[in-house]
């Protein structure tokens, strides 16, 4: 799993997970499709391929508009989202040499899929759990991620959960991107040939 295909669809769900956890921390209300396919991933233990994390290349709709948006300059960059990204690739490399912390989330996310029976995947009851995941794990590493929004949605505990599964899922995408042979210096190195993939992508 080492295509250019594979790597954007890796990147474009990390930027789709950025994109919905800056759209509710502001309005409090995200694209439930996308956060759905996001959530999905987290679940994808021993996926067949890489569009299967995501149950399809549809999954990643938002994630290759905003890709596409933010790598072109053809839409207005918005550096927070970009920020989010970076940093939770930055914290995947992090969290590769901190077995402990793999194995709480392995048990978190084998939990949750019990869960998953009895609740559909945007519960509470399954976001809470996967914020608690996050809590446990990342949230306890450096550097933190510092969501900016508006404070009546970012104290909304609802909220809080989303975001912190969200994050997960990114976190998730960035393991995906790595493990298919994704590195940082691509993003700016080979930025035309993201594009031109993630164009492609989105004409399938």
């Amino acid at each position: 799993m080492k295509s250019d295909r594979d790597r954007c669809i890796a990147l474009a769900g990390l930027f789709q997970a950025a994109n919905l956890v800056s759209d509710i921390a502001y309005t409090g209300n995200c694209e439930p499709e996308a956060a759905r396919a996001s959530i999905h991933s987290l679940f994808q233990v021993d996926a067949d391929s890489v569009p299967t994390v995501y149950g399809g290349l549809e999954g990643i709709s938002t994630g290759l508009n905003q890709l596409i948006g933010q790598l072109s300059g053809k839409e207005q960059r918005t550096t927070e989202i970009t920020g989010y990204v970076i940093t939770m690739m930055h914290l995947e490399r992090k969290l590769s040499k901190q077995p402990q912390l793999l194995k709480i989330i392995s048990d978190g996310i084998k939990l949750a899929t019990t869960r998953l029976e009895h609740f559909p995947m945007l519960h509470q009851n399954i976001l809470g759990q996967l914020a608690d995941i996050y809590s446990q794990t990342l949230s306890t590493m450096q550097p933190r991620i510092m969501v900016n929004g508006e404070p009546l949605h970012l104290q909304d505990s609802d909220n809080t959960n989303y975001i912190r599964s969200l994050l997960l899922a990114g976190i998730r995408s960035a393991i995906l991107w790595h493990q298919c042979g994704g590195k940082r210096l691509q993003i700016i190195m080979s930025r035309k040939r993201i594009i031109n993939a993630a164009i492609n992508l989105k004409d399938n």
